[in-house]
């Protein structure tokens, strides 16, 4: 047998390995997909991953990580002021910010809660930007000595890769409708009327950022101008300020909402994020078993597009 003719033969024995491993990882696929539809339709047939608690309790909303607009915690948000057996809620935070349109959402939705039952903000590790924006809504803030807190400000980014396309000589162009349309260019520093556009755009988000914090924690507006430029504080910092209210934990916005409010002790259940159900593990079983088959490229990845209210200690 010819070399060419016993390299074809490997070459077609390998092409079938290949695809028969290919037909083997789409059954499982397949096979997945058929076991989350069949656990799906039996947890909402046994009642669903979850049951109401009938007595008085605590709920607890945890905001963690980058904040973004969020329609299932915004509905929570919204159950959580008519349901009866709900005596207060504690807000967990530990987050840099994130879009402003996310904290302007939940500092409206606690702003709303708090007419209906008294909301408690709990800083532990970090509450800047459009986190403090958020704990601002809530009756009363509550931070560690060392926690960062603050960060009033709003930014909009831009990437120049001007040099960088000169170098590999590459253009780019478009067609607009108008000279700031899909401004600005990533080709080309930002030009002066851009520039001007988007400083309106940020100036309005903050003015509306010192005031709802000079409003909520009653300061002059003066008063937060001057710690509005983007600075962080301590906890510690932050009372001197009268950014937060106390210094403690969430033992402590308890204490407070017995000593206060009239509450007896009682249960704290988490309501945000959903608690995983038995059903929901095995959901996630069973996805991470077909991400692992299928590789990698499942991942997703998160960013933040537009106006961001964020602390970022690097560049």
């Amino acid at each position: 047998m010819s070399n060419s003719s016993q390299t074809e033969q490997i070459d077609s024995v390998m092409a079938q390995r290949q695809m028969r491993r290919s037909r083997r990882n789409w059954r499982f696929v397949a096979f997945v997909a058929i076991a989350i539809a069949v656990i799906a339709v039996l947890g909402k047939a046994l009642g669903g991953f979850s049951e109401p608690v009938k007595e008085n309790h605590i709920a607890r909303v945890v905001i963690d990580g980058t904040i973004a607009s969020d329609p299932t915690r915004r509905a929570i948000l919204h159950d959580l002021a008519k349901d009866e057996n709900i005596s207060a809620v504690i807000v967990q935070i530990n987050s840099p910010g994130g879009t402003t349109a996310g904290g302007e959402e939940l500092y409206e939705g606690l702003m709303r809660l708090r007419e209906a039952k008294p909301v408690v903000s709990v800083i532990n590790e970090l509450g800047a930007s459009a986190a403090y924006m958020t704990a601002v809504g809530s009756d009363r803030i509550y931070a560690r000595r060392l926690s960062i807190v603050g960060s009033i400000g709003v930014l909009v980014m831009h990437l120049d890769a001007s040099k960088l396309f000169e170098t590999i000589g590459l253009d780019y162009d478009k067609v607009s409708t108008g000279p700031l349309k899909a401004e600005p260019d990533i080709d080309e520093p930002m030009a002066d009327d851009v520039r001007a556009s988007y400083q309106s755009l940020v100036d309005d988000s903050y003015d509306w950022f010192v005031d709802i914090v000079a409003d909520r924690r009653e300061l002059d507006r003066s008063d937060v101008l001057r710690l509005a430029d983007g600075r962080v504080l301590t906890g510690r910092q932050a009372l001197d300020e009268k950014l937060i209210d106390a210094i403690g934990d969430e033992t402590n916005a308890i204490d407070w909402l017995k000593d206060t409010h009239d509450i007896d002790e009682q249960k704290v259940r988490t309501y945000f994020p959903l608690p995983e159900s038995d059903w929901e593990k095995a959901l996630d079983l069973l996805g991470s078993s077909a991400t692992n088959i299928l590789g990698s490229g499942l991942k997703s990845v998160t960013t933040l597009d537009g106006l961001v209210s964020v602390w970022q200690p690097t560049k």
